[in-house]
């Protein structure tokens, strides 16, 4: 009986040995677990490509992003310094339109003063040939509405220019323009060339008539006038302006095609006068108007 007794405590304590045992190992191999996770994470971390690395990515990421908009920047800054030089542009062409009115506005001068002296050489020589009487008769004859005017009114033009008669009458139309009088200065230049014809003012008349009407906003009858300098007189000085202003009459009544060949043809014969600066620039205008 007693030795059955310690035949079953023997092996009580046996088997309580042998879990001590199994339970030490068991945590011996948790810790060495635990210790081959923790290197293989590191190593792990130690090896990871630059580019599959998330913070390396973001800054990729980011770097992309700051580029982007430095180039939009950039861009920007371009278009407005783009923009800035077109304005620019845009003003050296409307001062170089304002110079070519000037001029042309100069050229016109020149020629009134021109004719203006000539009148004045004219009248002063015919004072010198006639002596003082002489002289007198020549200033009656000058003044519009006097005896000697009507006498001239009625010779021929021929006659007429050799006593300086028709140049005073043509100064007497003339001044009525320069006097914004336009209704008056039409009538005057209609008579002075009825009475006239072959006065070497003549073409001068006739232009001037075309720009009384014109101003009169008498578009129809300045295209006219305009016209028959071209027609009567191809030789005149006067032609380049009188088909400036037939392509701007024709403009005014919307005839764009007229308008585009008249002053088509001022570019092509007179390219480098006043008239043909002008006509480039309205050839322009209506390319920007579509018409």
């Amino acid at each position: 009986m007693s030795s059955r007794r310690f035949a079953v405590v023997t092996s009580r304590g046996s088997a309580a040995v042998t879990n001590r045992s199994f339970a030490a190992v068991t945590s011996r191999a948790s810790v060495l677990s635990a210790a081959c996770l923790a290197v293989l994470a590191v190593a792990g971390c130690a090896t990871t490509p630059p580019e599959e690395d998330p913070i390396q990515i973001k800054l990729n990421d980011v770097d992309k992003r700051l580029a982007k908009v430095e180039r939009v920047v950039e861009n920007q800054s371009l278009l407005d310094m783009a923009n800035q030089i077109e304005a620019l542009r845009s003003d050296v062409r409307s001062l170089h339109n304002d110079i070519d009115v000037i001029n042309h506005n100069l050229e016109s001068s020149r020629k009134q003063q021109h004719d203006l002296y000539a009148d004045l050489d004219q009248r002063l020589k015919t004072v010198e040939g006639r002596g003082g009487a002489g002289g007198a008769s020549a200033a009656a004859a000058a003044q519009p509405g006097s005896a000697g005017a009507a006498g001239g009114a009625s010779a021929s033009g021929t006659q007429a220019a050799a006593d300086g008669t028709d140049k005073a009458s043509y100064q007497a139309a003339f001044d009525l323009l320069k006097d914004s009088q336009y209704d008056r200065a039409i009538t005057a230049f209609q008579s002075f060339l009825a009475s006239y014809p072959n006065s070497q003012l003549a073409d001068n008349a006739q232009y001037w008539l075309g720009e009384a009407y014109y101003v009169n906003k008498s578009f129809p009858e300045a295209l006219a006038a305009f016209q028959r300098v071209v027609d009567k007189y191809p030789q005149s000085r006067k032609v380049p302006d009188a088909l400036l202003k037939i392509g701007y009459c024709d403009y005014e009544l919307k005839q764009y095609s007229e308008a585009r060949d008249a002053l088509s043809q001022v570019t092509t014969k007179f390219p480098d006068s006043p008239a043909g600066r002008l006509a480039q620039q309205r050839l322009e205008k209506m390319s920007t108007e579509k018409h």
